[in-house]
């Protein structure tokens, strides 16, 4: 059974639509500022933030008197614009299913002044995904991914394998996360903070600049619910793997995340050769993007073209996956490939063709690559029809 793209979101510092980020990915601006005093770390840092009187304002539009956190309010933007992109899907069927995707979820509601306001049970992944379903009266218990910076790819497998199994009709998958304090001192713990703008893959990269998104792609196995100028983009193939290498620090060698592309490549009946772009997961950390250069040259993909946006968006942890999917379903559509932005030498052991200016090119098989904590990997391929 087939399983298609219906409809997508983001929300990021650049836009709050997929067409208005992806124009700005186009001109080659980054979201990513500097920070010198903030809330959020107590030594300067480059961050991307979402402004929040944007947030409240088009939060306004919704007219609803419920009280919802930062987080729940970009998730529920996020759906809400991609439901207004394909009227066909029904929110509120037992045939659609939310899935959601967080490494933190509420996080920000560990601080005092913030949790006052809410139940305490809003910093449960499970409850933040209630309420967020409840508030579009999805009538299914929805489903939680929070596994490490690949959850949102893993999100988009899962709900692939749903829908091939005709247990729903259309899923709605979603993934956001925050920046906080808690979580740039963790990642300032393990000095893995760039002292500026994040450098995937090249020579100078120092580190990972954060960021924080929320994205949604909707996807179904029911041809009828696709507007009827849309172009075909199916989700063909996805795979995961754990390398079990080290609590944090990611496989020396790339096994595991070779077993993942190798794996969706199977599934989606591809061979390396027929692969036309890559979007990597590119934090600009040494070992993850060393990491990924070897496994990308095992699966005998080093020459396809490759970026990674984490220099424009920063790392949006789980919802990263999601809205740099998107991305890649927009590049696709597009024909167009985003450089990466600040790239200029190559910083692996072995090469990658890394884009470093945004070009035109012919489209048709895509894979995205993620990996996290714990030794986690993931693949996914979209392919147009």
């Amino acid at each position: 059974m087939n399983v298609f793209v219906a409809a997508d979101n983001i929300i990021s510092p650049l836009g709050f639509s997929s067409k208005v980020n992806f124009d700005n990915l186009k001109q080659m601006k980054t979201g990513v500022q500097f920070f010198e005093n903030s809330s959020f770390s107590n030594e300067p840092v480059h961050a991307a933030i979402i402004d929040e009187a944007t947030i409240e304002a088009e939060f306004q539009k919704l007219h609803t008197t419920e009280n919802y956190t930062k987080l729940e309010k970009l998730a529920i933007l996020s759906i809400q614009n991609a439901l207004n992109e394909n009227k066909a899907i029904d929110i509120i069927s037992t045939k659609t299913l939310v899935v959601f995707s967080s490494t933190k979820g509420n996080i920000d509601l560990l601080d005092s002044k913030s949790a006052a306001k809410f139940d305490k049970k809003r910093l449960l992944l499970w409850e933040t995904a209630n309420v967020i379903a409840r508030h579009f009266g999805n009538p299914n218990t929805p489903i939680i991914i929070s596994n490490a910076c690949i959850s949102g790819v893993l999100a988009l497998i899962l709900a692939k394998r749903l829908l091939e199994e005709n247990q729903y009709e259309n899923i709605v998958v979603v993934g956001v996360d925050l920046i906080s304090h808690f979580v740039v001192s963790g990642f300032q713990s393990f000095k893995a903070i760039s002292t500026e703008i994040a450098k995937p893959y090249d020579a100078n990269r120092t580190g990972i600049s954060l960021g924080e998104a929320a994205g949604t792609i909707i996807l179904t196995n029911n041809k009828e619910h696709l507007n009827s100028t849309q172009e075909l983009i199916l989700v063909k193939g996805g795979a995961s793997s754990n390398d079990a290498n080290h609590i944090s620090g990611p496989s020396r060698t790339g096994d595991g995340l070779l077993l993942a592309i190798e794996k969706s490549l199977q599934e989606s009946n591809l061979t390396a050769d027929k692969i036309d772009f890559i979007s990597g997961h590119g934090t600009a950390t040494l070992f993850n993007d060393e990491m990924e250069a070897l496994a990308i040259n095992d699966a005998h993909l080093e020459n396809v073209p490759m970026n990674s946006l984490k220099s424009y968006f920063g790392h949006t942890l789980g919802a990263a996956g999601i809205i740099e999917s998107v991305v890649t379903l927009e590049s696709m559509r597009n024909n167009i490939l985003i450089g990466t932005y600040s790239y200029s030498s190559p910083g692996t052991s072995k090469p990658v063709n890394i884009l470093s200016t945004t070009q035109e090119k012919k489209i048709i098989n895509c894979i995205k690559t993620a990996a996290g904590f714990g030794g986690c990997n993931a693949a996914i391929v979209f392919s147009k029809q």
